[in-house]
């Protein structure tokens, strides 16, 4: 192989590399500026469980930069209206807490955010974080799901 041939492949070589090795830098920087959410909400997971038809999911974004937690919520199947919906915590699965931040005007589809507070984020990167989905008849909730980073 002739030394102007093997050069021009070496030169290629690096520069590929140096591109490549800067792609993942930058996705990483991305997401360690925001975390994803997903979640399916049943009656199973109620603590106590329920014998409800109801289902639902719950996508989300953190952003860490502005502590702004956004969502959307879909349900269906469910015995009734909804009366209520919250995120909760701290909580792990099979635990119940009190209200962390209220889902206004609980309609599916819902979007909405929240700003949080340092407390808040610390359970919600933990783990510690569900959401429910109240009806007059499973007053302490009808389906839910604990929050998982993605």
């Amino acid at each position: 192989m002739n030394p102007l041939n093997l050069s021009l492949r070496v030169g290629v070589l690096v520069a590929s590399l140096a591109f490549a090795g800067c792609s993942p830098m930058r996705s990483m920087s991305t997401s360690a500026d925001s975390a994803s959410f997903r979640t399916t909400l049943s009656a199973a997971a109620e603590v106590p469980p329920n014998t409800s038809n109801g289902t639902g999911t719950l996508d989300a974004t953190f952003d860490k930069s502005t502590s702004t937690l956004r969502w959307t919520l879909n349900y269906a199947g469910l015995s009734g209206p909804v009366t209520a919906a919250h995120f909760h915590g701290p909580a792990m699965a099979g635990a119940n807490a009190g209200v962390a931040v209220p889902i206004p005007n609980a309609v599916s589809p819902n979007a909405g955010s929240a700003t949080l507070t340092p407390a808040q984020v610390a359970d919600l990167m933990a783990g510690k974080w569900y959401v429910n989905v109240h009806t007059a008849a499973h007053p302490g909730g009808e389906i839910r799901g604990q929050l998982t980073a993605q």
